[in-house]
């Protein structure tokens, strides 16, 4: 092999192993699993402190009097888990809607991290009625 050809082969290992480790340090900082509910609570023990992403719908949510702590259920099919959050949630976070949070399973139930509360909109909106023009 000629001096010019190992360069070229020695640089394409530098920048690939440069890439592979980039790519792998971006990935496993931000993965979360995607998971429902009934599907995490099946076997809850089996989710204890990994990084999620958890699909239900808030029930009985509880705000503590002058703060930002929340306390509220999410459902999924027949499972429940209690939530705890504080920070600001929004609008259309109440009782009925549909919610994804960021956080972590635990035995007292999921801690949702900061800014880890979405709240998914209503599928269907009502019209005005509308205005006849003249």
């Amino acid at each position: 092999m000629s001096k010019k050809a190992v360069r070229g082969v020695f640089s394409a290992l530098v920048i690939g192993g440069a890439l592979t480790m980039l790519l792998y340090t971006t990935v496993s900082e931000g993965a979360a699993y995607y998971k429902h509910v009934d599907e995490v609570m099946a076997s809850p023990e089996e989710w204890y402190g990994k990084s999620l992403q958890l699909h239900g719908f808030a029930d009985g949510v509880m705000v503590r009097q002058d703060t930002l702590e929340y306390r509220f259920n999410v459902k999924s099919g027949d499972h429940v888990v209690q939530a705890t959050y504080t920070g600001i949630v929004p609008d259309t976070f109440k009782d009925g809607s549909e919610v994804v949070l960021k956080g972590h399973l635990g035995p007292n139930g999921f801690e949702v991290a900061p800014n880890g509360v979405m709240a998914k909109c209503p599928s269907k909106y009502e019209a005005a009625p509308a205005t006849p023009i003249r």
